[in-house]
């Protein structure tokens, strides 16, 4: 985790100070006025507002220690989207209270004041509405869970549905333990969550919720471009419903390892490629397409649906010839739980 964290006075500083034991498995910034500057410490310039704004960029955590408005007025210009948004903290001088201002759920506010205040023995102050009511927070977990978000608009009202009445949940993937307060099975409504690897819209407003589990196994020419795959994936994507977002890994054969385009593609979809040996792949179990001319080149009769399968549970999408490019997509297993 990578923290910012300001001081503004001699004791704001000796509370900082204990809080960078509490970061120190991460990045910690520590800032103070000029007046106050001590080792560890680095001077905040004048004036800081650009200083401020690159910090609100390159952390996870933003923690002032103070009073709350110093908090409100130096993050203000740069509040922009929940779902990116840097945690934000504010704690009086003494360390008696901890306030979570910002992306309480997903930035994981919340869940980190709360474990702060236990390290300073000091009070969490937590004001979402659903965490002092003692219901499903979809946000958060969605968050905790790794899971893309389609909507933030829906999810505040599903957020504000759940302070009224239960909603239901539509899922493609097996349900364990028991469902939180606030939700129940379901796939018919005015509004509910739908959590899928696909586009789906069950209910008459849906917050689909989309798990990282498809795997993507992709074979092409020497020389393709990185614009005729990405057209390829989009293509195949949009044709089987897929989500892009569902998208975890893309992977071919070790022939394919220092393929410009290839590599291009996956570097703009900020994925690391991972590439297998045709004996890799000729050790996947299932049935698979064969075709006699990539057997000559590649030494394996099919790459693009073995390469998916590396890892994953069921084969979603057969070889898809698009432009030269073959494309086939595998999900992994996975469940739900909220426990």
């Amino acid at each position: 985790m990578k923290t910012a964290l300001f001081a503004y006075s001699r004791q704001g500083c000796r509370t900082a100070r204990r809080m960078i034991g509490f970061f120190s498995s991460g990045s910690v910034r520590a800032y103070t006025m000029e007046r106050f500057q001590e080792n560890g410490f680095e001077v905040l310039p004048k004036p800081s507002r650009h200083l401020y704004g690159e910090l609100f960029q390159w952390a996870d955590a933003m923690i002032f220690v103070g009073a709350a408005g110093i908090a409100v007025r130096e993050i203000a210009p740069f509040v922009w989207d929940k779902r990116t948004d840097p945690a934000v903290i504010s704690v009086d001088e003494l360390g008696r209270f901890v306030v979570p201002l910002l992306s309480g759920h997903i930035g994981g506010a919340n869940e980190l004041a709360l474990k702060l205040a236990d390290f300073l023995g000091a009070e969490p102050v937590i004001t979402t509405a659903t965490d002092i009511n003692g219901k499903f927070s979809v946000d958060a977990w969605a968050a905790k869970e790794g899971l893309f978000i389609d909507s933030i608009g829906t999810a505040k009202a599903v957020s504000a549905e759940i302070l009224e009445r239960s909603v239901p949940l539509f899922s493609d993937f097996p349900i364990i333990g028991k469902l939180p307060t606030g939700v129940t099975t379901g796939s018919t409504g005015k509004i509910g969550i739908c959590i899928s690897c696909c586009r789906k819209n069950p209910f008459e407003r849906t917050l689909l919720l989309v798990p990282p589990v498809v795997r993507l196994g992709i074979g092409c020419r020497r020389g393709t471009s990185a614009q005729a795959i990405k057209g390829a994936v989009e293509t195949v994507l949009s044709e089987n419903n897929i989500h892009p977002k569902a998208v975890k890994s893309v992977s071919s054969i070790d022939l394919k390892a220092n393929e410009e385009g290839f590599l291009e593609f996956c570097q703009e979809k900020g994925i690391t490629p991972s590439f297998y040996t045709a004996e890799e792949l000729k050790a996947v179990p299932g049935k698979f397409t064969a075709a006699e001319c990539v057997l000559w080149a590649t030494g394996v009769e099919n790459v693009c649906e073995r390469a998916a399968m590396i890892g994953a549970k069921e084969l979603l999408v057969k070889k898809t010839i698009c432009n030269h490019v073959t494309v086939a997509a595998a999900a992994e297993s996975w469940e739900v739980c909220f426990e």
